[in-house]
């Protein structure tokens, strides 16, 4: 039993710190933004912050290199959403992750980091709602790369299964919230043409047609 988690861990740890990469590699090529909302980024980079401190302090050290790695990705989302749409777009990055950032500050201090990682976990589909309310608000998802919500599906059940196993609230939330929020996205892209599941999303990450 112990392989198999340790297995799981591993592959939701891989395909964690790369999630963001097809969304990256997207905006590089195309500098297209449309779809992509700006609140996400904000509130991706604020709650990767939590993550990578809820993993230090609870000693969940497979969220670690998943949580640092993906911050220099959103990093990289955030300059060259940036660069493409202007700088009133920053307003609302920062805005969306000082609003998320600060949610969990209250129950670290009444309940310390057991309490907090949950609310952490209820946050992840915070960090997706914008990104989702963007995806079936939009008229255009060109700039929407499905290989990143691929990812997001498969290393949210993984975490899933890895947090009923170890009977952590924090991964348990957050697996459910990511798993709901990522199949919005792929069942909007889908609903609208975009075949997300014909783009073999970590072969090909930018093929969102």
């Amino acid at each position: 039993m112990n392989l198999v988690l340790d297995v799981i861990v591993v592959a939701a740890t891989v395909l964690g710190s790369g999630m963001a990469f097809p969304q990256a590699h997207r905006l590089f090529r195309t500098r297209r933004v449309d779809g992509v909302s700006a609140g996400w980024v904000g509130v991706s980079l604020a709650l990767n912050g939590w993550w990578l401190a809820y993993g230090l302090a609870a000693g969940v050290w497979a969220l670690v290199p998943v949580s640092a790695l993906s911050l220099l990705l959103y990093a990289s989302i955030a300059v060259l959403y940036v660069h493409t749409s202007g700088w009133a777009s920053l307003r609302t990055m920062t805005v969306g992750g000082l609003v998320l950032a600060a949610v969990p500050l209250p129950f670290l201090v009444v309940g310390g980091w057991t309490v907090a990682g949950a609310v952490v976990g209820v946050s992840y589909g915070l960090q997706l709602l914008p990104a989702v309310v963007t995806a079936f608000r939009a008229p255009d998802l060109t700039g929407v790369s499905a290989g990143t919500w691929i990812l997001a599906l498969v290393e949210s059940s993984l975490w899933l299964v890895y947090g009923l196993a170890v009977t952590d609230i924090a991964l348990i939330v957050g697996g459910t919230s990511g798993v709901l929020m990522s199949s919005l996205i792929l069942v909007r892209l889908t609903v609208t043409g975009h075949a997300p599941f014909r783009s073999v999303a970590v072969l090909r990450p930018a093929a969102a047609r």
